[in-house]
């Protein structure tokens, strides 16, 4: 066991906080490194990430394997983090405004590293179990060979040829994206340049917060570093009025700057304190006025019975994916073994395997293995031939195994609604409201995804492209969009008993879902589409010239704009499934990559601004 995995160890059991202060200090310019390169230099961005790392590390650590490779997982979980992070920063400014040209990049040097940081990540998660933590133990953590020998459980020389080759492969990697950095050249800015040094101070800060979010219940924590990350935009519009009203370009120095950090971060925290102010008085003004959540006990349910041509349609998939691919789309046993035994067999590769495979016994093996991993309840809760009995279970399991995410609520309520049981269904529904997630690990699958079709000698665009084929059809989608509808039948069985009120909260409900797909961590079309399904049919349950909002509109102007949102889309979606049947394997790689980065819309908006014209 090594000195890292002793410590979490230590945490683990016995709740040591010096343990945990120990694992921030030790790794901290690990995380600080990766998040600062993955969102493009934004020091505040770069610590925002880098705590959000080290209270997930905090919440998860119990469910943490004891010969874990830290380094590794808290490499994997920065990326995760910082990629969500930025999605959401460019829907708030420009989806595509900080893009990286994948296909540009020409002759790179020690110097340029800040332009290919955003592959350089996405590279090291490519590569193998073993590989990527020989880089990490080596560059990252900044380890001799020696101690990446003993962490690696072999010799020296040993560990010199394995960092070698894995140095090698990594150079395979990004060459394949158009970087021109030869193998010595790779391995030079690793070193000198991979790991930068954290601000002063962030480590306690971090561990701080992580300690008190695990002591307490992360809730509280995780909804103030949403906040924090909300208001970077306001903040930065403020500075920027006090920069042109303020100073000349001739003023702008240093100093000027620096200061003004200091202030946009003071700015930001009051922004952070006022929205959490204007919460507590909105639910206090909901609570007096009885409208914030339905009324219990609910009165019968009255089922709409009028035809409903989106409830009971199929999902269909984009079929953008089926004519890039000449291959099986299905693995053998054979041909996954290999990704399997590289991983250890963990939860993440056992789903992976059954996704890429079909086979329902990996399944059942993550299910006994892995019964307390989210990823694994929220698959079984679809796993086919299960009773209701084996469901409930298994939703409960999601619920505590993934606490803060909501998703796990909505299943929940939509098989109460099933068996009857509406108070029950209400319930989980005012938990999913107040909880800040809404994941479903489409991420997470098509990375594991792609390793296992890389392993299996797949080439990196097909393997990019049957990973994300993989999701379809989302088993999640149409069950989420039944509970919207059920939300309607809740509001009409409210107003048949007189309860306006009660009937508001259960339509405010419905919209509240219908719009979490925008805040989604994948932002796939299908889901897009699903979110203003959900929306189109409670806004068709309110009057159409009530007021919606604050801004003047009425509920029939924002039905109307979700209406020519959705058209818009599909538009862009039919040029964009056209366009990819014929594009280069770079390209396509180049695509996914960036639905992987920013989400669907935005890929397909970059490859019909690329080849829409020609």
């Amino acid at each position: 066991m090594t000195d890292s995995q002793q410590l979490l160890a230590d945490y683990v059991k016995n709740g040591s906080d010096d343990a945990f202060r120990e694992l921030v200090t030790r790794y901290l310019a690990l995380v600080y490194s990766t998040a600062i390169r993955l969102v493009g230099g934004d020091t505040h961005l770069a610590e925002d990430v880098a705590q959000t790392v080290f209270v997930d590390l905090a919440r998860k650590a119990r469910t943490l394997p004891a010969d874990v490779m830290l380094g590794g997982w808290l490499h994997r979980d920065t990326c995760f983090v910082a990629s969500k992070t930025m999605r959401s920063e460019r829907r708030r400014q420009s989806r595509e405004r900080h893009a990286v040209e994948m296909n540009s990049l020409q002759n790179h040097s020690g110097s340029d590293l800040r332009l290919v940081a955003p592959l350089l990540d996405e590279a090291i998660n490519r590569l193998g179990a073993e590989d990527r933590t020989a880089i990490l133990l080596r560059f990252f953590e900044q380890r001799d060979l020696r101690s990446v020998g003993n962490a690696l459980g072999s010799t020296e020389d040993a560990a010199r040829m394995r960092v070698n080759r894995a140095l090698e492969k990594l150079h395979s990697l990004l060459t394949h994206r158009g970087v021109t950095l030869s193998v010595a050249a790779l391995g030079t800015v690793l070193t000198a340049e991979a790991v930068t040094a954290a601000p002063v101070g962030l480590g306690v800060t971090i561990s701080s917060v992580a300690l008190a979010g695990a002591a307490t219940g992360t809730g509280t924590t995780l909804t103030f570093l949403k906040a924090m990350t909300m208001t970077k935009f306001q903040a930065g519009i403020i500075g920027a009025i006090v920069v042109a009203g303020v100073l000349t370009p001739l003023m702008i120095q240093h100093q000027a700057q620096v200061n003004l950090r200091k202030e946009n971060q003071s700015l930001r925290q009051q922004i952070v304190q006022l929205k959490a102010d204007n919460k507590h008085l909105s639910n206090r003004v909901a609570q007096a006025k009885g409208a914030r959540a339905p009324h219990l006990p609910a009165p019968p349910m009255q089922v709409n019975n009028l035809p409903r041509a989106l409830a009971t349609e199929a999902l269909q998939p984009t079929n953008r994916i089926a004519q890039l691919i000449d291959k099986p789309s299905k693995l053998t046993a054979e041909q996954v073994e290999s990704y399997l035994k590289a991983n250890r067999r963990n939860a993440a590769s056992l789903l992976a395997a059954f996704r890429t495979t079909g086979n329902p016994a990996l399944l059942e093996e993550a299910m006994q293995q892995y019964p307390n991993d989210p990823q694994v309840d929220f698959e079984a809760v679809f796993k086919k031939d299960t009773s209701p009995d084996q469901r409930r279970e298994w939703l409960d399991a999601f619920r505590q195994s993934a606490p803060d995410n909501a998703l796990a609520n909505y299943l929940s309520a939509l098989d109460y609604f099933k068996a009857g049981q509406t108070d029950q269904a209400v319930q989980e529904l005012i938990a999913a409201s107040d909880k800040p997630q809404f994941q479903d690990y489409s991420m997470n699958f098509v990375q594991n995804a792609e390793e296992a079709y890389l392993a299996a000698g797949y080439s990196e665009a097909e393997a990019a492209a049957m990973a994300h084929a993989g999701l379809e059809p989302f088993p999640q989608l149409q069950p989420l969009r039944q509970v919207g509808y059920d939300l309607v039948d809740l509001a009409n069985s409210y107003r048949q008993v007189g309860d306006e009120e009660s009937a508001q909260a259960a339509l405010q409900m419905g919209l509240n879902l219908g719009q979490r797909f925008d805040d989604s961590t994948w932002q796939h079309l299908l889901e897009n589409e699903v979110g203003i399904a959900i929306q189109r049919s409670v806004l068709g349950a309110m009057d159409p010239n009530s007021s919606y909002g604050s801004t003047g509109q009425t509920v029939q102007d924002y039905f109307d704009t979700i209406v020519r949102q959705q058209k818009a889309f599909g538009t862009l979606g039919e040029h964009a499934n056209g366009l990819l049947q014929t594009v280069s394997d770079q390209d396509v790689i180049n695509y996914f990559n960036r639905v992987k980065l920013f989400g669907e819309l935005p890929a397909d908006q970059w490859l019909v601004n690329k080849y829409g014209q020609k």
